[in-house]
């Protein structure tokens, strides 16, 4: 049995219909890329998974169990965790406290400050600092680690590398390669092509909404997902998504 199954999801803003009747399956201890240009649909498609944003049809199987109609909150406490684009962390609070305060929201588990600094250890002189005062890959690594406070099973993360310098990135990419190599199970909305194929088991390449490639990333060349990525030799159709 999938630990997440997603079934037909259509996602709206509005009269914009910005997911369209996708659907996959994301097994246990696997790591899922979903990629794309800006507008695709990959961001509301996470909400929709998070409980953030209602679908318009469709469902979504988490553990066995419908969690279509389930709020965020609920989800949280089930196992699911996003960390959001943008990070969102509370600027006016230390990184420890950032930490803690996402523990009261979880489940019991494996996961505390100090777990959190073993996987991200550029944390650890930074846990009485203020979230606000942090870089931007600092903030990145503390929002991940605040998701983990909550011991997630199913862990989303949007757009990771978005607006950080390339040493960032990397320092940020090596600690998802511990969490990876531990057996979490991870849905990484990237635009960075290159660091999703090196993470990922496979990869979903979505176009205006929909799904237009999906596979194994060691049976995926580049070029197939820059040609589904950008749509090139099909026709687009009306009502793109975003």
């Amino acid at each position: 049995m999938s630990l997440l199954s997603v079934e037909s999801i259509d996602s709206r803003h509005g009269l914009l219909q910005a997911v369209r009747q996708v659907s996959f399956a994301l097994q246990e201890g696997e790591t899922l890329a979903l990629v794309g240009a800006n507008g695709a649909g990959k961001t509301t498609l996470l909400r929709t998974i998070a409980g953030a944003h209602h679908p318009a049809a469709g469902r979504i199987v988490f553990e066995g169990r419908d969690i279509t109609s389930v709020p965020a909150y609920r989800r949280v406490r089930s196992g699911i965790t996003l960390v959001p684009e943008g990070r969102r962390l509370f600027t006016g609070l230390t990184v420890e406290e950032n930490l803690t305060l996402a523990a009261r929201a979880g489940r019991p588990g494996r996961w505390t400050v100090d777990a959190v600094i073993d996987v991200f250890p550029m944390l650890g002189p930074l846990r009485r600092k203020r979230a606000g005062s942090l870089s931007g890959g600092e903030q990145q690594a503390t929002a991940i680690g605040r998701a983990l406070m909550t011991n997630p099973r199913l862990l989303l993360l949007d757009e990771v590398s978005l607006g950080l310098a390339p040493v960032a990135v990397e320092g940020v990419y090596r600690s998802l390669r511990t969490l990876i190599e531990g057996g979490s199970t991870i849905l990484l909305v990237e635009q960075d092509l290159a660091r999703a194929m090196e993470v990922a088991n496979r990869i979903v390449c979505m176009l205006e909404g929909r799904i237009v490639l999906e596979g194994r990333a060691g049976e995926l060349t580049r070029e197939q997902i820059v040609e589904a990525y950008f749509g090139l030799g099909r026709t687009k159709p009306n009502g793109a998504g975003a």
